[in-house]
């Protein structure tokens, strides 16, 4: 019997819970610059944000910790998207770059956690990963 196959439940979605200290601050930084819709029973403790098909969990002073890392695998053009956040002041950890698995930018949230933003690699660029 194999477990992984025989299982007796099926998992619907999965959301990260972020740990912010601020929820205004993070409100504004994930609807008014990332375009996330902030859910309508949230309040200023805990709260969804959901963008197409995804969401986060955001939650002040407790559950989980600064810091954290998140991948955003998207469908677009990463380097105008770089560009776009650029000119709102987000803090950029890593430019565009193609990797072999991605093209890949991380930002910063105000609290601190990472978000790798990836669309497909450019088969007519080097592999950073790979030089």
């Amino acid at each position: 019997m194999n477990p992984n196959r025989d299982s007796t439940f099926r998992i619907e979605n999965i959301a990260p819970i972020l740990y912010v200290t601020d929820m205004e601050r993070s409100l504004a930084f994930y609807v008014d610059i990332l375009g996330f819709k902030k859910a309508e029973w949230g309040d200023d403790t805990f709260t969804s944000i959901n963008r197409d098909n995804s969401g986060l969990y955001l939650c002040k002073g407790a559950q989980g910790v600064p810091g954290t890392w998140v991948w955003f695998g998207f469908d677009g053009d990463i380097i105008a998207l770089h560009e776009q956040l650029k000119l709102k002041g987000v803090t950029i950890k890593l430019p565009p770059t193609n990797f072999s698995w991605a093209y890949e930018m991380q930002i910063q949230d105000p609290d601190g956690h990472v978000l790798r933003f990836g669309t497909d690699p450019n088969d007519q660029e080097p592999f950073a990963d790979l030089i």
